[in-house]
C-alpha cells in the first residue's frame, strides 16, 4: 500500500504549481485599496463583489436631506472624490436634492450632469448604474429646464451616454438605462427632445440607433399633427423609412410605430384615409419607401 501512495505523492508537485499562480491575484488587490476597493479576492468577480456593497435605492425610498442648505455646500466635494464609493453616495444625495430640494441644485446642475456623464463612462457597474438612476430623478425634477443653454450641452452628453448604456450587454445597467430613457420621454416636451434625438437615429452603432429609434417613436406618439408639422412631416416619414430597413428588429419596430403615429395624426379628420396617405407618401418618398409605408397602415 505504501508503494502505491508514492505515485500519488509524485503527482503533488503539479498541484502546488496552481496555488503559485493564485498567489499572483493579491498583486491586483494591492493596487485596488488605493481606490477604496478591499474585497476583490477573486479575479473573475471583482465588480460583482464590490457592487454588492452599494445600495440601489429606488426613488420612492429616498428621503429628504436634513439641513439641505448646509449639505449642498459639500456636494461638489463628494462628487469630485477619487473614492468611487463616496461618488456613489454623493450621486444618491444628488437624487435627494432633485426630488426634495431641487432649487438648491439649480446653480450647480451643469456640474452635476458633467459628473454623471463621467460616472457613466466608468467601467465600475455600481457607479454607472447609480449615475443612471440619478438621471432618472433629474429628468423628473427638472424636465424642460434641461434644454436651457446652461445645461443643454451637458444634456447632449448625458443623452448619448444613456443610449450607449442602454445598448450594452450588462442587463441590469441596460434595463436601468431603458427605464431612464422612457422617463426622459415622458418628462420632456417631445419637439425639442426629438430634435436632439434625430442625430442618433442614424448613428453608426446599430444598437444606439435602435435605442434612439425607440425614444423617437415614443416622442412622436405624444405629438399632435401641429407638433409633427413643426418638426417636419416629411422628415419624420423619411426617418421612419430609413429605419424600416435597419438590421435590428427593435429599430424596425420603432419605425413602424413612427409611421402609425404620423398616419393617425395626418388622416385623423379624413374619410379616405388610405388614399390621402398614399398621395402623401408618393409625393415625398421613393416608390419603394412609399409602398412600405402604405403596407404598414393598410393592416390597421
Amino acid at each position: 500500500m505504501a508503494m502505491a501512495l508514492r505515485p500519488i505523492d509524485n503527482a503533488l508537485p503539479t498541484t502546488p504549481e496552481r496555488p503559485k499562480k493564485q498567489t499572483k491575484v493579491p498583486v491586483s488587490i494591492q493596487k485596488q485599496p488605493e481606490f477604496g476597493v478591499n474585497d476583490e479576492n477573486q479575479a473573475p468577480l471583482p465588480a460583482a463583489t464590490i457592487d454588492a456593497t452599494i445600495d440601489y435605492i429606488s426613488s420612492e425610498n429616498l428621503k429628504p436631506i436634513s439641513d439641505p442648505d448646509f449639505k449642498i455646500l459639500s456636494l461638489n466635494e463628494g462628487l469630485d472624490s477619487k473614492d468611487w464609493v463616496k461618488v456613489c453616495e454623493s450621486l444618491n444625495n444628488v437624487r435627494r436634492f432633485a426630488l426634495y430640494h431641487s432649487a438648491l441644485l439649480v446653480p450647480t446642475l451643469e456640474k452635476v450632469m458633467v459628473v454623471m456623464v463621467k460616472a457613466m463612462k466608468n467601467p465600475r457597474s455600481a457607479l454607472c448604474k447609480t449615475s443612471i438612476m440619478a438621471s432618472f430623478d433629474i429628468f423628473k425634477a427638472f424636465g424642460d429646464s434641461l434644454f436651457d443653454s446652461a445645461t443643454s450641452a451637458a444634456f447632449d452628453q448625458l443623452l448619448l451616454q444613456l443610449l450607449l448604456k442602454a445598448s450594452q450587454d450588462k442587463r441590469f445597467v441596460c434595463e436601468e438605462a431603458d427605464r431612464t430613457l422612457n422617463t426622459m420621454v415622458q418628462s420632456l416636451t417631445p419637439l425639442p427632445l426629438l430634435q436632439k434625438l434625430r442625430a442618433y437615429a442614424s448613428h453608426a452603432n446599430p444598437r444606439v440607433r435602435a435605442k434612439a429609434a425607440v425614444s423617437v417613436s415614443a416622442c412622436v406618439s405624444k405629438m399632435g399633427l401641429e407638433g409633427m408639422k413643426d418638426y417636419g412631416l416629411v422628415s419624420l416619414v423619411k426617418m421612419a423609412a430609413d429605419l424600416l430597413n435597419d438590421r435590428l428588429p427593435e429599430a424596425r419596430e420603432a419605425a413602424r410605430g413612427i409611421v402609425l403615429s404620423v398616419y393617425n395624426a395626418y388622416t385623423e379628420n379624413e374619410e379616405e384615409k388610405q388614399e390621402i396617405w398614399l398621395n402623401f407618401c408618393q409625393s415625398n418618398l421613393t416608390p419603394i419607401h412609399a409602398q412600405s409605408m402604405v403596407k404598414i397602415t393598410s393592416s390597421q
